[in-house]
This record gives C-alpha cells, structure tokens and sequence, in this order.
C-alpha cells in the first residue's frame, strides 16, 4: 500500500514501517495524508528502454523533488511479477503504481484493451489527446470502477508497432501465408484477425528462437522492443506499418485516493504529466537511432512505402463489425476524437 511513515518519538521511531501503516501513524497526521510516504513503482522494461528512462524514472525524480514527503523506488525488469502478478498487486495495494500496457489492463477490464487495437488511434500524439482531455473520462471511470479503484493516471505511446517478417509486407494481401507472431492477449488477437494475419502465439521471451527456427515467419512490435531483443539478426525485412500504439497507461493503487495529502497527490499527478510530456521526444530519438544504426550496418531492409491506408480502413470495418458493447464505445469514443 502507499507506506507512510510519520515522525515518532522514543522507542516507536524505530518500528518496522508497516506497523507504523497499520497502526494509522501517530501525531497530528490524519487518513488524508501528511507524512513521509515511500511509493513503490514497477513496470516490466529494462533500464535503457524510454518506458524507464523517460517514464518511471522522470515520475520518480519529478515526484521526489516537489518536496512534499514523498520518496519513489522503482523497480524494473518485472522485479514486482509479470503484468497479470501486478496488476493484482496494484489491486491489492501492495503495488503503489505500475506501467500497464492497455493489453494486460483488459484482464481487469475487457474494454480497456481496446486502446491497443490496430489503428484505433491516427499517431502517438492522438493517443495522448485521447487521455489528457474529456474523451477518456468514460474508459477511465468504468477501469477505476471495475478493477475496486485503481485509478489511471496518464497514458503514453512507447512506439509505433511495425512488421518484421522474412519477405516484405506493404498491403494486407502481403500477410497471407504468412505465420506473424503476436502477443496472447485478447485484443492484439483481434488485431491480427483485423490485419489479416495468421496468428501465431510464442512467448516473448521465446521469439527469437522462434524466428531463427523457422517456428513462425515474422513478429510485431516497437522499435526499442525489436532492438532490445535483436530480433534484426533474425529477421530479412522491417515493415514501417505504423499498426499501433504501444500503449503504456500508469495506474495507481486504491490507496491512492485515501493515503496520500493534496499536495502529494497534485505533486505526483504532475510527475506523471512531466513523463507523458517527455516521452514523444525520448522515443522519437531512440527510435532515429535504432534506425540509423540498423542502416549504417545493413542489419536488416527497411521497408517505408506500406500503405498504411489500406490496412487502417480495413481494421476500422472489421472492428466496428466485430466489437460490441463498451468495448465498440471506447472504439468509437476513441476514433471520434481523430482530427
């Protein structure tokens, strides 16, 4: 939970910190806050990804220097569990804030998933429109509600999700025969039976070997995540096909609500704000690096003239035949807020 630790005098100054929690602290600190308060903060990426660098360490640093009592100790890597073992955790308040991505959400709640559907959103910038105004506040209520408060407090594009295979794919046709890689969620399944493609399940953690081989043809994801598990060396073509956001939305615990002060709440919301700010540039330039590095040493052939197009209109169709519910809502609540 959001651990608070209050100033005491004597022997209780040394108490271990949650019988300080349990007890409700001492002195004039009341239920809304007041004290000394140490955040825990996880998410699944490594140390040198945008996600950590310019995400959960900015709301660590942002956070801590508003001077307001509260400390942040982030953990990476999936130290905390992997994405279902924390988002329960996050429910429990035993995991004060996490880095979801919408897929894993969608445990929680089924049409929080949608947000990671295939061209639901134009580019990273309509994602954040989508969240910083009122078009979200639906989606975000109906999480808080369905999950027993956990609360969103910011949304970002870690990167476009783009093709690899061992042939190029510039049109849907292009996808047929083909055995692609997704991850097992339910909506990046409907994605690939939105984009045609024949899915295939393989742990992320398996793909590589997967691709070397020959167990599928191809994968989708960002760029820094192709990168990072050098998913190049095993690969022929990249397909610049822009298919998706890689969402990441930062949620908080219950307590949240109950156990943090005004101040602290408005310093931590602006953390959050200050990293959602930063990301587009962080990725921005990770991404021109990787591809930069990938075409000085021939690592793999980029392919840019996908017609992008062509996919999107025909994952609008499939979606709005196929989705219902709040799940079609948060599809069309999204698309409405295009420009």
């Amino acid at each position: 939970m959001f651990a608070r630790r209050t100033t005491v005098a004597g022997a209780a100054a040394v108490l271990p910190l949650v019988l300080l929690t349990a007890c409700g602290g001492t002195g004039t600190d009341d239920a809304a806050g007041g004290g000394q308060v140490e955040l825990t903060l996880a998410h699944s990426y490594t140390e040198d990804q945008p996600q950590h660098l310019c995400g959960a360490q900015v709301i660590k640093e942002e956070a801590e220097a508003a001077d307001v009592g509260i400390t942040v100790e982030v953990y990476p890597n999936s130290q905390l569990g992997g994405d279902a073992d924390r988002i329960a955790s996050v429910q429990a308040s035993d995991v004060d804030i996490d880095i979801q991505g919408a897929s894993a959400l969608a445990a929680v709640y089924e049409p929080a998933g949608v947000v990671d559907a295939a061209y639901v959103f134009d580019d990273a910038a309509h994602l954040d429109r989508f969240f910083a105004d009122a078009s979200a506040d639906q989606l975000e209520q109906d999480f808080k509600a369905a999950s027993g408060g956990v609360s969103i407090l910011g949304a970002w594009s870690a990167g476009a999700r783009q093709f690899t295979a061992d042939r190029a794919i510039r049109e849907p046709a292009d996808l047929d025969g083909l055995r692609m890689r997704f991850p097992g969620s339910a909506q990046h399944l409907l994605n690939a039976e939105a984009l045609g493609a024949q899915a295939t399940e393989v742990a992320y953690e398996e793909l590589y070997l997967a691709l070397q081989q020959g167990v599928v043809d191809g994968q989708e994801n960002p760029l820094t995540n192709i990168d990072a598990s050098n998913l190049v060396e095993v690969q022929d073509y990249l397909s610049l096909s822009d298919h998706g956001q890689n969402s990441n939305l930062i949620v908080a615990a219950p307590s949240y609500d109950a156990e943090l002060d005004d101040d602290q709440r408005a310093a931590l919301d602006a953390a959050v704000a200050a990293a959602v700010e930063q990301m587009p540039g962080c990725v921005e330039d990770a991404e021109r690096e990787i591809l930069e590095a990938w075409e000085q040493d021939g690592a793999i052939e980029v392919v840019d003239d996908v017609d992008r197009e062509a996919f999107a209109e025909q994952t609008d169709a499939w979606f709005r035949d196929n989705l219902e519910g709040d799940s079609l809502a948060v599809y069309e609540a999204i698309r409405g807020s295009a420009q």
